[in-house]
């Protein structure tokens, strides 16, 4: 069945990268124009003279049509594959001389279009996808850029060691990650995923292969991590690490988001646990994660923590579900509806192959392969606030809202920021929010699609909706860019936004870094 929402014949709004973004739009222009070509066949013969391998054409360009949003489409004027830092180096002093627009790729799981190529060339990091040292004493690890999280997960496995924070989605870039954040269940204790880099090797929009850290050349480390791309293309880099360690894993039901936000805040706030993140099934199911990599640390929960939660356990929750629904018959089809996702969703956390023991031993797998099985599509709209700790309760519930107004089922994913006060100059222009202190918190508000059709501006209103209660309360976005640009000056004030693009310009002469993102 076709669902789009109610437009007056023959209106037609404002392009929303325009600087009246925030009115009603009846009609999205959600595409950036398409580079016009001007230079492209001599920058394309300078890029062969010097080695560079790149494929044009419909098949080779078409693979990057569109990003895991799915509502962005675009096509490059031809592909690279990137190699190795010097070769990368050459490509964006070629790409300054022509003028010629590059964009950066590397999980493609952007959903505003961030890694959607307008013209130009597209850069594909897969290529520079290998550890290369491991320090296990020193609980480090050196890898390039490309790799995904997965990947770096397993090499890391054989060495007995693992990651500290990755997104929930493991089949993300680590570059791609830290110039955006990344989130983990276990991020309100450790911080999220750009937090872990300690330098990185970056090689910048003019072409020079830097070395950078909070120590050495500090000031591009500050602008490139969490830097959405603009400030440089990250080659290598070096995170921490950690002894690896199976996990405990306990579910606590809720039928209230402000209980469960409540009860979690107060876990992360005492430190009470490993892994705290809250999934829901609409706002009727809402599951609280909590998670323990030690004996020690989940005893110690037990004694002083397990009590003061107000969560069900399943047994009692479903009950308390079923005198709620057998009280209101007409909503049987919610009731049918949770049934169907408890059914498919939860046996994926405990399959025999990833448990010993009621341990998780591959939290790789679960947090990411079995969950997005459940929660990707073809397209995938996820709108997000990122609020500090005390605006997140009512953030949650007015995005909610949005949610019940424009679908019929949904889920929201809920986790704490543990935030480092020496990486302050790095959280400038990001997702973590002006004025957060300790923690910031985001909740990522999903559409199941399950199938549906619905338009463009459909998606586009809903977002909106989403943006507008973040400008409203001061808030922050980790998904910014693209179809949401006319958002940005609004979030940060022209003074911050001016700033950085002043400093975009120095670094960015021709703003060919992936410049349909930001600015």
């Amino acid at each position: 069945m076709l669902k789009i929402p109610l437009v007056e014949p023959g209106t037609v709004g404002p392009c929303p990268v325009a600087s009246d973004a925030l009115q009603g739009i009846k009609r999205q222009q959600t595409n950036p124009a398409r580079w016009n070509g001007a230079g492209w066949p001599a920058f394309v013969a300078t890029l062969r003279a010097g080695g560079v391998e790149l494929a044009e054409g419909s098949v080779a360009c078409g693979v990057y049509a569109t990003d895991a949003g799915g509502t962005a489409y675009g096509l490059p004027h031809g592909v690279v594959i990137a190699r190795n830092a010097g070769q990368v180096s050459f490509l964006l002093k070629t790409a300054q001389t022509h003028r010629v627009p590059v964009t950066v790729r590397g999980g493609g799981l952007t959903t505003e279009g961030e890694s959607v190529a307008f013209g130009g060339v597209l850069l594909d990091m897969i290529g520079m996808s290998r550890v290369v040292s491991i320090d296990a004493a020193g609980l480090t690890v050196r890898t390039e850029a490309g790799i995904f999280w997965h990947s770096l997960a397993e090499e890391l496995r054989r060495e007995n060691l693992d990651y500290l924070s990755a997104p929930l989605n493991m089949t993300s870039s680590v570059g791609g990650t830290l110039g955006v954040g990344g989130i983990d269940v276990n991020s309100a204790r450790l911080g999220c995923s750009a937090d872990q880099a300690i330098s990185l090797q970056v090689v910048t929009p003019s072409g020079e292969i830097v070395e950078c850290s909070d120590s050495e050349n500090g000031e591009l480390f500050q602008r490139v991590i969490l830097g959405y791309g603009q400030f440089g293309i990250i080659t290598e880099a070096t995170l921490r690490i950690r002894p690896y360690t199976p996990l405990r894993m306990y579910y606590y039901y809720y039928s209230s988001l402000r209980v469960a936000i409540e009860d979690l805040q107060i876990l992360d706030r005492n430190d009470a646990s490993d892994y705290s993140g809250i999934l829901t099934i609409m706002d009727c199911a809402v599951n609280l994660l909590v998670a323990f990599d030690s004996d020690e640390r989940e005893a110690a929960f037990h004694a002083h923590w397990k009590s003061r939660l107000r969560g069900y356990g399943e047994t009692g929750f479903a009950l308390c579900m079923a005198g709620h629904y057998a009280l209101r018959p007409w909503k049987f089809r919610e009731a049918l509806y949770l049934l169907q996702r408890k059914r498919e969703v939860f046996p994926e956390f405990r399959r025999a192959e990833y448990m010993r023991d009621k341990k998780m031993y591959d939290r790789t797998v679960v947090f990411s392969r079995a969950v997005w099985k459940h929660w990707g599509s073809k397209q995938m709209v996820i709108p997000d606030l990122a609020t500090p700790a005390d605006k997140f309760i009512e953030a949650v519930e007015r995005g909610n809202a949005v949610c019940r107004k424009y679908f019929t089922h949904y889920t929201l994913y809920c986790v704490g920021i543990k935030l480092r006060p020496e990486h302050l100059p790095h959280y400038e222009m990001s997702c973590i929010p002006p004025g957060a202190e300790g923690w910031a918190y985001g909740c990522e508000f999903e559409p199941m699609i399950e199938g549906g059709i619905y338009s463009r501006d459909h998606f586009q209103s809903f977002k909106n909706a989403i943006y507008d209660i973040g400008v409203d309360m001061g808030a922050s976005y980790y998904r910014f860019g693209g179809m949401m640009k006319g958002y940005i000056r609004r979030v940060f004030g022209d003074a911050l936004v001016d700033r950085h693009l002043a400093m975009k310009r120095k670094a960015d002469p021709a703003m060919i870094l992936n410049r349909d993102v930001i600015f």
